[in-house]
């Protein structure tokens, strides 16, 4: 018969005490696969959490085109290279919000507290819900790639670039989760958490080069666009689908992400284990 013990504010089955570190990060891994699948299911009974991505980056798509095309670059055609990239980035990372508004709301409802009665690992919920959010970001990519194809955009890179472009948007999402992973763990409330991250969200997303060039803007602004992370993430982008190329500018990207994971994926789980 299995023994249970408290352990590290748990109770997990002592067999799971006597594991080895690899097969304790087994466990977890497979602990939080099973945490992800939950959050599929919950999308799938509740069809209505995607419409961020799916109605956003359509709508989004065939506004600022048909707004700033003619203005910007002359007509739609020449405008699609420039806005895609940018509309692209804006909508995943936009969507990254979500998934510290529903881990607060999770937290509040108690659902956390039931997770902790079971012979899991701790980190599997949190990560769980992480990895199951990756999901939305590829959704929103190629309904963003597929809405600019039927308006006459063909990047030039090819289509392995294209996938490589919408990659790298998903990791760099990803990464920018754990922020938003970390003050839904530390608010008192979901709405806080999306209207923080709101209030952050929108000045780095439309003080970049997503919708304009970099020159059209005052000197002062120009600064704060070239040194923006998101700058960075879409010309990124940019370079990929239109010229197939991995940049500078991706590996910027790339290293940023790096750092957002390396500080606030152990304050989150810190937080979190303090709360679970």
């Amino acid at each position: 018969m299995t023994t249970l013990a408290p352990t590290a504010g748990r109770i997990v089955p002592a067999a799971e005490r006597r594991l080895s570190p690899r097969a304790s990060l087994s466990l977890t891994l497979r602990n939080t696969l099973t945490m992800a699948a939950r959050g599929l299911i919950k999308i799938r009974r509740t069809p209505e959490q995607l419409v961020d991505v799916t109605v956003q980056p359509i709508l989004f798509t065939l506004m600022f085109t048909y707004i700033f095309g003619g203005a910007i670059s002359g007509n739609v055609t020449n405008y699609l290279p420039v806005i895609i990239p940018g509309i692209l980035v804006q909508t995943v990372i936009t969507t990254s919000v979500v998934t510290g508004v529903q881990l607060r709301e999770d937290m509040d409802k108690g659902v956390f507290d039931r997770f902790r009665s079971l012979p899991i690992a701790r980190i599997a919920p949190l990560s769980g819900a992480l990895l199951a959010d990756t999901i939305r970001y590829g959704i929103a990519t190629v309904l963003t790639f597929a809405m600019g194809f039927v308006m006459g955009f063909r990047p030039a890179g090819g289509l392995g670039a294209v996938i490589g472009a919408g990659l790298l948007v998903i990791v760099c999402s990803w990464a920018i989760s754990w922020i938003f992973a970390f003050a839904g763990v530390i608010a008192r409330t979901a709405s806080s958490v999306q209207g923080i991250s709101m209030m952050i969200l929108f000045p780095l997303t439309f003080l970049s080069n997503a919708f304009v060039p970099v020159n059209t803007m005052p000197g002062w602004l120009q600064w704060f666009v070239n040194v923006n992370p998101v700058s960075h993430l879409v010309t990124a982008v940019r370079d990929l689908a239109n010229l197939g190329t991995f940049g500078v500018d991706a590996w910027v990207s790339l290293l940023g992400a790096a750092v957002i994971v390396a500080v606030f994926a152990p304050l989150t789980v810190r937080a979190y284990m303090r709360k679970a």
